[in-house]
């Protein structure tokens, strides 16, 4: 058990109705996990160059707006909002609302593909 906590070791495990940005259901964790490791390689690849496309594509937008004049808004989290730390200055992400209402319904349209 590597000295983690009964909580750390289930931490990961598969819960049903999470929503498809849901990090335990990452293909390449769900292969590594099952010992495939060949192929958990291959998945991670793939995962990561596609996120690497949409990093591309997002900064081709935001400069056809800046040259166009246009404002870009950029990526939008689904369930949390960006905002400036007051005591430290910093960037931080607060909760916003809307997940457990979307789990409950099971109604996850607003939620990009990432997988």
């Amino acid at each position: 058990m590597y000295c983690f906590s009964a909580l750390a070791l289930t931490l990961n495990e598969p819960e049903d109705g999470v929503g498809p940005t849901d990090s335990r259901l990452r293909p390449d964790q769900r292969l590594m996990e099952a010992g495939r490791w060949d192929e958990a390689n291959v998945e991670k690849q793939r995962l990561e160059e596609k996120q690497r496309a949409v990093r591309r594509r997002r900064e081709a937008e935001a400069t056809d707006a800046l040259e166009e004049g246009r404002e870009y808004e950029g990526y939008q989290p689904c369930w949390f909002q960006k905002r400036t730390d007051s005591l430290t200055g910093e960037t931080i992400f607060v909760y916003k609302g809307g997940y457990w209402e979307a789990k409950e319904r099971q109604e996850w349209n607003m939620c990009p593909e990432i997988f």
